[in-house]
């Protein structure tokens, strides 16, 4: 008997249809109607909306960022905003800084600093005013405010909106009220304050570690020939010097000294380090400041000479403070734009300069003094 081959049978089209409704069928069972696609995207757009607001309802207001912002003239601040011309290097804007930030507090307005502000102090320290573009800051309708260096009773009720400032405001009189919000303004970022210690943690005093740090900030640069010619006064000299570092060492059991400077050949040769407690930091150059303020920032004391830039470091390093006073005669035309008691906190300890030998580098004749008891303006 002969065995019938085996025949495929092929699905004929009306099967194939069938099974793709099958299929089909399937398929929809599995997914949701089209409607439900549209109910989960509108629930995310509106999810999304609702989050936006929250976050945006944290900030003041969408132009109060700590970034460039640009402000549109149509839409500026009801309540009126200050800002300040950017005078000068770190320790001029430093100050600028400041005294904007306690001004702008204190007649209630708002506070914006100028982009080139922005780019000096915020690679240093964390500062939080909102910068003001350069593009809006020109059509704004500003009304100029002259300041003095220090704080006048007239701040307080500062009239117009829109106010730019102008001079070289750098007193504690206008600020130090808000200190510890100062203070914060000022924290150096962590990397900038890490280098700082991890330099000062590698000294040694006759081989051990010091417990104590002071931070000598010498003045020159400019000064050198300012002073004479203009102000009708002196810079620092080698025995001021050796005067504020032997009050240290007197006080305090083996310091390290850490000097910095714009002129720190001069420093190597006018400071005596045959001691083995002086530590010479920094590259000498003015135009990079930020390892300087941050070394002589995580001492614990500070010396101090001429110059905005010393009085900030030992303003915001706090602890025992030595200062150059007297630096200039008394018929100094100097006396007009600077006045000692707003520049120095009353706690500080002043060492007259010796006028009569300005620039010999001798030891000279300064002699340590207790400040006068300086007026403090009440704030």
């Amino acid at each position: 008997m002969m065995l019938k081959p085996v025949r495929t049978l092929q699905p004929g089209r009306a099967e194939l249809r069938e099974d793709t409704v099958s299929a089909l069928q399937g398929l929809k069972a599995i997914c949701p109607p089209l409607s439900t696609f549209y109910l989960f995207f509108v629930i995310f757009v509106l999810s999304t909306i609702f989050h936006c607001h929250r976050r945006l309802s944290l900030v003041p207001a969408p132009w109060a960022s700590s970034a460039l912002v640009v402000l549109s003239p149509r839409h500026l601040p009801r309540e009126g905003m200050f800002t300040i011309n950017v005078r000068g290097r770190l320790g001029n804007q430093m100050g600028e800084y400041a005294t904007l930030f306690a001004l702008a507090r204190m007649n209630g307005r708002l506070a914006f600093i100028p982009a080139s502000m922005h780019s000096t102090l915020a690679p240093i320290f964390r500062i939080s005013l909102p910068v003001l573009h350069s593009d809006t800051a020109r059509r704004i309708p500003w009304q100029k405010y002259h300041l003095n260096d220090w704080m006048e009773e007239r701040y307080r009720h500062i009239p117009g909106h829109y106010v730019r400032f102008t001079g070289y405001p750098c007193s504690w009189t206008f600020y130090h009220h808000l200190r510890p919000e100062i203070l914060k303004e000022f924290t150096l970022h962590d990397h900038v304050r890490e280098e700082a210690q991890a330099f000062l943690r590698g000294l040694r005093v006759n081989g051990s570690q010091p417990s104590t740090f002071v931070g000598v900030h010498v003045r020159r640069g400019d000064y050198v020939h300012v002073m004479p010619k203009v102000w009708k006064g002196v810079v620092a000299d080698r025995g001021y010097l050796e005067k504020a570092l032997d009050m240290f060492r007197a006080r305090y059991s083996s310091p390290v000294f850490v000097v910095t400077s714009d002129d720190m050949s001069w420093c190597r040769k006018s400071i005596v380090a045959s001691r083995g407690d002086v530590a010479f930091a920094g590259n000498g150059l003015q135009g990079s400041p930020a390892k300087d303020i941050a070394l002589l920032m995580q001492c614990n004391h500070t010396v101090i000479t001429l110059g905005t830039f010393g009085i900030w470091a030992a303003y915001l390093t706090g602890g025992d403070t030595v200062y150059l006073a007297n630096f200039t005669q008394p018929s100094s035309p100097f006396h007009k734009v600077f006045k000692p008691e707003a520049a120095y906190l009353p706690e500080w300890v002043g060492i007259a300069a010796d006028l009569e030998q300005p620039n010999r580098g001798a030891p000279g004749h300064a002699s340590a003094r207790a400040p006068k008891s300086h007026q403090r303006t009440l704030l």
